[in-house]
């Protein structure tokens, strides 16, 4: 019986092909999965519908003459660069409900969010984004994202299976730091710094597939991708230009490989323990993905060769690297 992959960390700058990925292999079967990709049935978490949410949220409140607290503008970067680490947070929270088949109920899902949010930010060192507000300012806006905050309520308990046996967890998030930048990067910017925030939980199973693009080709494809109808979408969202340039100028995947103690792998220190989470890239800087978001009857034998074997080196080799 093949080895299956227990928590694969899905690393990327944005636009890079992780979303494909994640399309490709589930038109594979279960078997091909299994047998091919170490793969097991996925459940899958990822921090850009909460990305979405603080945007959502920003835009409800400069419309009410206040500050936007998340970003000052659609076309900005994030005004607290520790809510990097608050998103980790809420996905350490995710991953929790998940191994415990927590489903919450709240009554509003909207106030479910915003102290969800509180919460994380307190874990991080950033101020409160929710319990500052005037109560009235509050109330107007739980009353205007109830509907979006209650669909991702229902997204993440509908993801959440019986049993996390023969499956193999994924959690995508993308993380970078200034055009021009030279790694190490400082906190609270880089993978260098998430991934010293995922909960030992995560850190003590995890696997990381980066898929390896250039910024330039990040900023590329980002601008392709784009669906301005379509902005809360994984697969179609576009990501401001002022943020490819000030947040995912530049990332730190590779400094952190060729800087670790053992060969394929990332050293994270954390809470007084050390990681050694193996690493494999699949080497997209030759475009093997952007085919997949076509239907299924105009991809092609070349293509699906081309990003089969990227895809199967590299997830074989996470399955050696956490053999020896």
């Amino acid at each position: 019986m093949p080895q299956l992959i227990d928590v694969l960390l899905l690393l990327a700058l944005p636009a890079s092909g992780k979303s494909e990925v994640r399309r490709y292999l589930a038109h594979l079967t279960p078997e091909q999965c299994r047998d091919q990709f170490h793969i097991g049935p996925t459940a899958q978490l990822d921090d850009y519908p909460y990305v979405h949410l603080m945007r959502r949220v920003s835009q409800e409140l400069r419309k009410r003459g206040l500050n936007g607290v998340f970003f000052t503008s659609d076309e900005q970067p994030m005004q607290q660069p520790l809510d990097w680490g608050t998103l980790i947070e809420l996905l350490n929270e995710d991953f929790d409900d998940l191994t415990h088949r927590r489903r919450p109920a709240p009554a509003s899902a909207a106030e479910w969010l915003f102290a969800r949010f509180d919460a994380a930010r307190a874990k991080v060192g950033a101020p409160p984004a929710f319990s500052s507000l005037p109560a009235e300012a509050r109330a107007a806006l739980a009353r205007a994202l109830e509907a979006e905050c209650a669909e991702l309520l229902r997204d993440k308990s509908a993801g959440i299976p019986e049993s996390l046996d023969g499956k193999t967890v994924v959690i995508e998030f993308a993380r970078g730091g200034p055009d021009g930048a030279v790694p190490p990067l400082p906190k609270p910017l880089g993978y260098r710094y998430s991934l010293a925030q995922l909960s030992d939980e995560i850190l003590a199973r995890a696997s990381i597939l980066y898929v390896w693009v250039t910024p330039e080709e990040s900023r590329r494809k980002n601008t392709e991708r784009t669906d301005p109808n379509d902005p809360g979408s994984i697969l179609h969202h576009g990501v401001p230009m002022a943020v490819m340039l000030g947040d995912y100028g530049v990332d730190d995947m590779s400094w952190l490989i060729e800087h670790a103690d053992h060969p394929d792998t990332v050293k994270v220190e954390t809470r007084g323990r050390t990681y050694h989470l193996p690493v494999a890239r699949f080497d997209n800087r030759t475009d093997k993905t952007t085919f997949v978001r076509n239907d299924r009857a105009q991809w092609t034998p070349e293509q699906i060769a081309a990003i089969d074997a990227g895809l199967r080196g590299a997830l074989e080799q996470l399955v050696k690297v956490g053999k020896a």
